[in-house]
């Protein structure tokens, strides 16, 4: 098949082909930058928490005395502990999705410069246990590593405490390629000793970069009138063991407020609501665009068909095959696609640059680029097939015939 006469074909038609082009050219574009945006989405929507998810209820208590707060959580969790079907329980001051997140840098080496921020989980003894957190290598804290209970458990705080247990990721980002076990970090003035690495712990707010498992937990208590109990107990116990907790606080104290008590499961369906929310509208914004280029290119090769009907029936009368039809049409189609495809993927490159410029995107992966392509040449070529097929079953005879 010869292509210059099929190029001066096209040529008679400039206005509607390079108005499918454009078609194309803005369709590729906004597809591969909206499916790695799906991507991005769908894969943080699976990030592991590294808890136990399903094992887990968490209440949140507001004391409105802030007089000592650390032995009203000690009497709260004895409480706790005592209602039939909770197996562990702790006071945290922060919760993966719960946006409660207390970040600072974590240089590794004295008067060094942070390369990365980390967030500081601080909770009662047994936290490890009641969360459900997969301990890869290391220990738990010791009792005596805990801060005194008459000690500031906050900022100055984290200047004294001598250990912290890290995540894996943030173990890696740390030291890579090396141990991180025991060696010494300096998220405050003195250093602390890394005695532990759990498996996954994400952040209360999760970002769009790779931090979101930087994540230290530290020996240090909620010391703030404000608190979140965890409870752990069975799957299905959860409904049971969260009503009775909520009414155990306001019988203990009256001067509190209890809320949000819910299952971390809902606690997590809550925080990436939006995030599953943005999927659907990115699928459905895709499929819309790909089904008007697919309607585009199919009414076009339609028009085609009509306005080539005699040529059509020459080309037949002189031998060409029904084969021979529905590639000419197929191969023109390819073309028009294939150029537009091709000025896509450039735009598609800018069109990131700038979501990277206004919206703290990341950078568009190579792959999505012919990915996207494909799918439109695919998309392209099943869009012409019906009407390509209509075309090369004309009956020869008919068509010179002018029926």
């Amino acid at each position: 098949m010869q292509l210059r006469p099929m190029l001066a074909s096209l040529s008679r038609h400039r206005l509607t082909v390079l108005l499918l082009v454009l078609q194309v050219t803005f369709t590729c574009a906004i597809v591969c930058n909206v499916a790695f945006m799906i991507a991005q989405r769908m894969a943080q929507v699976r990030l592991p928490s590294g808890l136990a998810e399903n094992e887990l209820v968490t209440i949140e208590s507001d004391s409105l005395d802030d007089a000592r707060p650390l032995a009203r959580h000690a009497a709260d969790l004895a409480a706790l502990r005592d209602i039939p079907g909770v197996v562990a329980a702790a006071a945290v001051d922060a919760l993966p999705f719960n946006g409660n997140n207390w970040s600072n840098g974590v240089p590794t080496a004295p008067d060094a410069p942070a390369r990365l921020t980390a967030t500081a989980f601080n909770g009662t003894p047994g936290e490890l246990a009641t969360l459900g957190l997969r301990l890869l290598e290391g220990r738990d804290f010791l009792p005596g590593e805990y801060l005194p209970v008459d000690s500031a458990h906050d900022w100055s705080g984290l200047d004294r405490v001598p250990a912290t247990i890290v995540t894996k990721a943030l173990a890696e980002r740390l030291f890579p390629g090396q141990d991180a076990l025991g060696r010494l970090v300096y998220p405050g003035n003195g250093p602390v000793r890394i005695v532990g690495v759990v498996e996954h712990l994400l952040r209360p707010r999760l970002r769009d970069d790779a931090g979101n498992e930087d994540s230290m937990l530290f020996p240090m208590l909620p010391d703030a009138g404000n608190v979140v109990y965890v409870l752990r107990t069975s799957p299905q116990q959860r409904g049971q063991v969260l009503e009775r907790a909520a009414q155990v606080l306001r019988q203990r104290d009256g001067n509190r407020i209890v809320h949000r008590a819910q299952t971390f499961e809902q606690l997590r369906d809550d925080y990436l609501r939006h995030d599953r929310t943005m999927i659907g509208l990115l699928l459905a914004a895709a499929t819309g665009l790909l089904l008007v280029t697919a309607v585009g290119i199919a009414g076009l090769a339609s028009f085609w068909v009509q306005q080539r009907r005699r040529a059509i029936g020459i080309r037949r009368a002189v031998g060409a095959t029904r084969g021979d039809i529905l590639r000419y049409f197929q191969a023109e189609n390819f073309l028009i696609v294939g150029g537009g495809a091709i000025l896509g993927m450039a735009l598609a490159g800018v069109l990131n640059a700038q979501l990277m410029a206004y919206y703290e995107l990341p950078r568009l992966p190579l792959a999505y680029l012919p990915a996207g392509a494909a799918a439109l040449w695919l998309l392209g070529q099943l869009a012409v097939l019906g009407p390509a097929l209509r075309a090369a079953a004309l009956p020869p005879a008919m068509v010179m015939r002018g029926d």
